[in-house]
């Protein structure tokens, strides 16, 4: 199973190394950031799970950060909740906040509550290292982005709906006619090439299979 991500953004060296230590000793993968612009330009790169975000920041303030993260949970951990603040930070897109000093097993119950209130709402859809993320509309492979046209997007998440079966071409059609409403099987063809050719670049792995005379399916 792949390994959750979560972004520490804290200038407090003390307490991220802590938050470091606590978190990779529970299985998690680990992203530090110093400052808000850090973070912000983080999930732009990364495929990060989680955010604990402190809110005294160098530069743009936690709360400036946080109105601008979309799609990705966010506990606030700081020092400086009061009830105005919590309601605020709450309406303002925190999935839920923690006062310092906390307890660590505290921490940790927010953080598996968090994720799994999220993934509720947005689905990841994964296989073999590819894992394709329906709440950001991105896909990964080895964890590094795969830049995908919506063509692409579409046939890769219908293949990954369907993992146990094969989809004919007809039904992949059907379904790419709201984004490709013009599409031919010739087209198809060339669209799944792309698609393939993107996928094997980073690992070497082909994840489609065709099947003769009937359509697509991912490799078992």
């Amino acid at each position: 199973m792949k390994k959750k991500t979560i972004a520490i953004v804290d200038d407090d060296i003390y307490i991220g190394n802590m938050l470091e230590q606590l978190l990779n000793s529970e299985g998690y993968n680990t992203i530090r950031a110093y400052s808000g612009s850090e973070i912000l330009m983080l999930v732009e790169r990364k495929n990060i799970d989680l955010i604990l975000l402190d809110l005294m920041l160098p530069g743009l303030s936690g709360e400036e950060v946080l109105s601008k993260l979309k799609n990705i949970p966010v506990i606030v951990i700081s020092a400086k909740i009061d009830m105005d603040n919590k309601i605020n930070l709450l309406l303002g897109g925190a999935i839920d906040y923690i006062t310092k000093p906390f307890d660590n097993r505290e921490l940790l119950a927010r953080i598996v509550v968090a994720m799994r209130n999220h993934n509720v709402n947005n689905t990841i859809l994964a296989y073999n290292g590819l894992v394709l993320d329906t709440a950001k509309v991105c896909a990964y492979v080895d964890d590094k982005q795969i830049k995908l046209t919506k063509t692409e997007y579409m046939i890769l998440k219908a293949l990954l709906e369907n993992k146990s079966r094969v989809l004919s071409k007809n039904e992949i059609m059907y379904i790419l006619e709201e984004v490709t409403p013009d599409i031919e099987e010739s087209s198809l063809k060339t669209h799944i090439a792309n698609l393939r050719s993107k996928l094997k670049k980073i690992n070497g792995v082909d994840y489609i299979e065709s099947v003769w005379g009937i359509g697509y399916k991912l490799k078992s």
